[in-house]
Parts: structure tokens; C-alpha cells; sequence
């Protein structure tokens, strides 16, 4: 008996021993919204396991504003830019969002909200009293965000190692992943890893139309960077993504196209799934009333929400009223238009307990803008959905929500009343839908370790060691032209070519010593 108690002891003792310490840990949230939702989580989860967490967060930005007073146990230090940059970004924030309600996202409505954003950044890198209090505070680690290029730029001016979370399917961001153009679909292609003949001819060109207009990207943050970091070290924004500790992928295994990983690249999908409650009587009440029928929920976000068209809710009113279902469905009360009137089977709200509506047992549909943490959370209760897509990632995200069998999709410019309800149909009534959402539900909850618990695990494991230079292979730090052999491939054509025009003066010169030879014996 000693000895098995021995192991059983041990086995308490060692985890205990190789906990680290509380680490102080900085995150940064300036992007609002669902990006907000994100990290308040994983500040949150950090917190609960330990560690003293700080957020810098921006906070007259958040498109939910039910959230900025939103209280928690982790410190928030909180900062704003003047009114005049506020109404310049929500001018250019507007046009982008009505642009891509009319299907007319232009790429140069987006770098003009990014230009926005790097003279935002560079205020915020001037304001003397934020940055010595985060210097002063010397936190262990600063955890960012893929699309907030600011946050790099903080990371880089503290001098702290930092983990990078990506909020949006792989490609959005460039951080050194193998990525075989054959089968991994470029950003933005809307192809799968199934891909033709064709399919390939247009993922290799739109790899470089992609690569493109990520410079351009990049190229709105030079300013910032020029200004507020000296000559001889300033940092590439395409290489301080590369220099991060660790990659947290908002995704899942069960949603994903399978790929090449690294070994810092890891799945943290699913963050957002909280324990279910129990649904608010005002809910029960109305699901109640269509009995088997059950419920269809309709979330199309937050930004969605601000700037839907009154045509679009037209539409959607009158597709609802054609289903035997009660419609749930997330839309600003006062954004109602006073001349149409509300379907009698559908109900509207400003906020919704969505999590919970989706593992309720008569669930039978999810409309959703195709946001991953939505997504997630559908396929952690097995929902079917019908993906409506408004943004970039939204519309890469729908694609695999159709591969993988998970529902379908119908683009804003194909939102009819009559095409709307055919979809919604099609999926609540084939039954195919249905179970390869609860397939990907098995695959999403059988992992041995929660999405938290790997958050939490591979942060402490990169604490303990000191960084996780032993997970990043020497690629990341290779010039483009040796991680691509372009430098060997040059070599051996310069051999190739020097070998041939060799073989070509022998073989001359033994041509012209046959021939005198010839002429000897002739004379």
C-alpha cells in the first residue's frame, strides 16, 4: 500500500510544485464588440486561475454599450481619444458598415478605418501618463489581438513578451503557418481545401492580390511607427506578428479545414461557452406556445443590429410569418420602422441569453451574420444554422459552415422574404443539418482539455520556461528568400547554366579538333 500512495501523493505534489507564480499579465482591447466579448473572457478566466490581470481597454468605442459598465475582477485602465478623431472614426465606420450592408464592401473604406486607428494608436503611445504607469507596473506578459495592430505596437514599446489571440478564421493574419496553397484556401477566396483544377489557378493569384492589400494594410500604421520608435529599431508589423509567443486560434477542430499547425498554434474556440442557466420566464412563456414546433433564434450581431436597413427588416419580417416556429430574434426595439407590422409568431429583443436560448431543447434553427463566437457556440449545442454574412471573415466563416454540412447560407443581395423562409426550411426539415451539427458537437466537447483549461495550461507553460522559443521553429526568423530556397534554387540554375555552357565549349572544341583531324588524313 506504501507505494501507490506514494504515486498518489506525488501525483498532487508535482502539478503543485510547477504552478508558477502569479504572473501579471496586460491584455489589450480597443476594437469593441465582439472583440470586447473576447477578451474580457479570456482577462476574465486568466484572473479566476491566479494571475493579476490589468486590461487596457478604450472604452467609448464598444458597439455594445451595455458592456462598458460591465464590472469585473480584473483591473481595467480605461482611455479615450478627442471627439472630433471619435466622429471621424464613426464617420468611416458608417460608410463601411452601409457599403457592406449593400453588398459593396470596398477594401478602401476599410483601410481608411485602419488609418483611423493607427492615429489613434499614435495618441494613445503619447499619452505619458498611460505609458509610464504600464512601464512601472513591469507586467511578466501582454496578451494582444491579431487585428489590433496597436497592441503590437504596445507590446514592442514596453519590451514584454507577448501571446496573440486571432479572433477570425486562419489567413486574416500572417504568423508563419505553413500554407500549402494546393488545399489551404487563401483569406477572402471563398474556396475550401477541396479545390479543382480552377480552384487552385485562383487561389494561388488571389494569394498575391491578398498579399497585396495586407501591405496596404500594414502600411497605414507607418506614421505611428516613424514617429513614435527611433531610426535604427524600427519594428515591421508583418514581423512583430511573427515574433509572438504563442498564437491562440478562436476556432475548433470541428470547424476548421484541417492544416498544417505550429507547435505555439493553438485552439481556444469555444471560450465564450459558459454552464447553462435557466431561460428568463418572459422566454419560456413564448416557446411555450408553439409546442413540438419549437423556435427559430435570429442574432445578427451587434454591429448588424446598429445598421440594419429597413428594407432588410421588411424582408425577414415577412419570412418569418411563413414558418410554423416562434422566431426569437435580436433587433434593436427602437429601431423598429412604426409602419410595418410585427409578425404574430416572432418575438424582439434588445439583448437575448443566447447561449442558453441554443442549448434549449426546442431549438430548431440559428440565423446568425456567421461571427465565430456565434458559430462556436451553435456547434457547442449541435444547432444548425443559416448564415447570413455582412463582413469579410463572416463570409470565409459561411463557407465552412456549408462544407462541413452545418446549415447554409444566403447573401444580403439574395435577402427575399420567399428565399429566406425556403432556407430556413430546407434546414429545420432535413434532417441531415441537424446531425452533422450534433457530429460536430461530439467532436468540439470530446477534447481532453476545455477550451479554458488551454488557454490557462499553454500560458503558464511559456511562463515557467521562459517563453516558447523551443515551439517556433528558426523559419520565423529566415528571410523570405531562404525559407523558399530561392536562394538554393538560384545556386543550382547558376551551376546548371555554367555546367551546360561547359559541355557546350568541349563539345565544340572536340567537334573542331575531329574536324582537323579529318583534314589531316584527307591531305
Amino acid at each position: 500500500m506504501a507505494r501507490p500512495r506514494a504515486l498518489f501523493l506525488l501525483g498532487f505534489l508535482v502539478p503543485a510544485l510547477l504552478l508558477p507564480e502569479a504572473a501579471k499579465i496586460l491584455t489589450v482591447s480597443s476594437l469593441g464588440g465582439s472583440h470586447y466579448l473576447l477578451f474580457d473572457r479570456v482577462s476574465q478566466i486568466l484572473q479566476d486561475h491566479g494571475h493579476n490581470v490589468t486590461m487596457l481597454h478604450f472604452g467609448r468605442q464598444l458597439m455594445i454599450q451595455k458592456l462598458e459598465m460591465k464590472k469585473s475582477s480584473y483591473h481595467v485602465i480605461s482611455w479615450h481619444v478627442h471627439e472630433d478623431q471619435e466622429k471621424d472614426m464613426k464617420k468611416y465606420l458608417d460608410l463601411f458598415m452601409t457599403e457592406a450592408l449593400h453588398s459593396r464592401e470596398a477594401h478602401e473604406n476599410f483601410v481608411k478605418i485602419m488609418e483611423q486607428l493607427g492615429t489613434r494608436c499614435s495618441h494613445l503611445l503619447k499619452r505619458s501618463d498611460i505609458m509610464h504607469s504600464l512601464k512601472s507596473e513591469n507586467f511578466d506578459l501582454v496578451f494582444v489581438e491579431a487585428f489590433d495592430f496597436c497592441s503590437f505596437l504596445l507590446a514592442e514599446k514596453l519590451g514584454k513578451p507577448f501571446v496573440s489571440l486571432l479572433p477570425s478564421p486562419f489567413g486574416s493574419a500572417d504568423f508563419g503557418l505553413p500554407s500549402p496553397l494546393s488545399y489551404v484556401p487563401v483569406y477572402q477566396s471563398l474556396l475550401t481545401d477541396r479545390m479543382d483544377f480552377w480552384g487552385r489557378v485562383k487561389n494561388f493569384l488571389m494569394f498575391f492580390d491578398f498579399s497585396m492589400k495586407n501591405w496596404k494594410i500594414y502600411s497605414t500604421f507607418d506614421n505611428t511607427i516613424k514617429e513614435h520608435f527611433p531610426g535604427c529599431c524600427r519594428p515591421v508589423l508583418s514581423h512583430l506578428q511573427k515574433k509572438a509567443e504563442l498564437w491562440f486560434v478562436n476556432s475548433d477542430f470541428a470547424f476548421e479545414f484541417a492544416r498544417p499547425l505550429l507547435p505555439n498554434t493553438v485552439y481556444v474556440g469555444g471560450l465564450m461557452a459558459k454552464p447553462v442557466k435557466p431561460l428568463p420566464p418572459e422566454f419560456e412563456h413564448f416557446i411555450a406556445k408553439f409546442g413540438d414546433s419549437g423556435f427559430v433564434l435570429v442574432a445578427l450581431g451587434s454591429i448588424v443590429s446598429t445598421y440594419q436597413s429597413q428594407e432588410a427588416l421588411t424582408e425577414m419580417n415577412n419570412a418569418f410569418t411563413r414558418l410554423s416556429q416562434g422566431v426569437i430574434w435580436s433587433c434593436k426595439c427602437l429601431h423598429w420602422p412604426k409602419d410595418i407590422q410585427l409578425a404574430t409568431n416572432v418575438k424582439i429583443v434588445d439583448w437575448l441569453p443566447q447561449n442558453d436560448l441554443l442549448a434549449h431543447p426546442r431549438i430548431r434553427l440559428f440565423v446568425t451574420h456567421g461571427g465565430l463566437n456565434s458559430i462556436m457556440e451553435a456547434i457547442q449545442h449541435g444547432v444548425p444554422m443559416v448564415g447570413i454574412p455582412v463582413l469579410s471573415d463572416q463570409h470565409d466563416n459561411v463557407v465552412r459552415i456549408e462544407v462541413k454540412n452545418l446549415g447554409v447560407s444566403l447573401q444580403l443581395k439574395q435577402l427575399k422574404a420567399e428565399m429566406l423562409a425556403l432556407k430556413m426550411k430546407q434546414v429545420i426539415e432535413d434532417k441531415r443539418y441537424k446531425s452533422a451539427a450534433v457530429a460536430a458537437s461530439i467532436i468540439r466537447r470530446s477534447h481532453p482539455l476545455t477550451p479554458a483549461q488551454r488557454l490557462v495550461g499553454w500560458i503558464d507553460h511559456i511562463l515557467q520556461t521562459g517563453g516558447a522559443a523551443h515551439l517556433k521553429p528558426y523559419a520565423l526568423q529566415q528571410p523570405w528568400h531562404e525559407q523558399y530556397l530561392l536562394d538554393v534554387f538560384l545556386f543550382l540554375l547558376l551551376v546548371t547554366l555554367v555546367a551546360v555552357w561547359l559541355c557546350g565549349k568541349l563539345l565544340g572544341m572536340a567537334a573542331r579538333w575531329l574536324c582537323g583531324t579529318r583534314k589531316l588524313k584527307e591531305a
